[in-house]
């Protein structure tokens, strides 16, 4: 009698790395802590376009993204300030704003990581630099050359912790 088992389904993430002149996106396919496919990209605004515009660029660009692929979870790397740089958090704040708006109208469940902690569980290192967590993520994904823009490749890590994490929590479901 053939043996019998239980096909765990692929599971789609979509990370994304909050920018204004440049969002990171990242999609991971897989199970477990197999991952089977992915993809990457940016969407870039330009400097002498007004703020609203370039958000609405970033939001209607991520809404086709999200129906294209249809993933099942969004990871987006949470906000962060810099003494120096004030008012870039609140302009962080903004676009991250029209990204868990877009993932509101996909339904999607969200998971923002600090970048601190996306670093440490991707390099070991909370202070890795990007080129540190760019090369780790390719080394994780068997890619001989480099993910650039960088910020699809911090893209592409968040977007592999959520599906670590979802395989994970689905484990400890099973069970219980």
């Amino acid at each position: 009698m053939p043996e019998h088992r239980n096909a765990i389904a692929a599971f789609k993430v979509i990370g994304v790395d909050p920018g204004l002149a440049a969002t990171g996106i990242g999609i991971v396919q897989g199970s477990g802590l197999q991952v089977t496919g992915h993809a990457f990209g940016s969407i870039a605004t330009k400097k002498e376009v007004p703020l609203d515009r370039r958000l609405e660029c970033i939001y209607s660009g991520l809404m086709q993204v999200l129906t294209a692929e249809r993933p099942q979870l969004m990871v987006v790397e949470d906000i962060f300030s810099l003494e120096r740089y004030p008012k870039s958090a609140i302009i962080l704040g903004k676009v991250t704003g029209v990204i868990l708006l877009a993932g509101c109208h996909h339904a999607l469940p969200v998971l923002e990581i600090p970048v601190r902690e996306a670093k440490r569980v991707l390099t070991g290192n909370g202070n890795a630099s990007k080129a540190q967590l760019e090369k780790a993520v390719r080394q994780a994904l068997g890619l001989a050359g480099p993910i650039r823009p960088f910020h699809a490749s911090d893209a592409l890590g968040l977007a592999m912790i959520g599906l670590f994490r979802q395989s994970h929590a689905r484990r400890r479901v099973r069970e219980t």
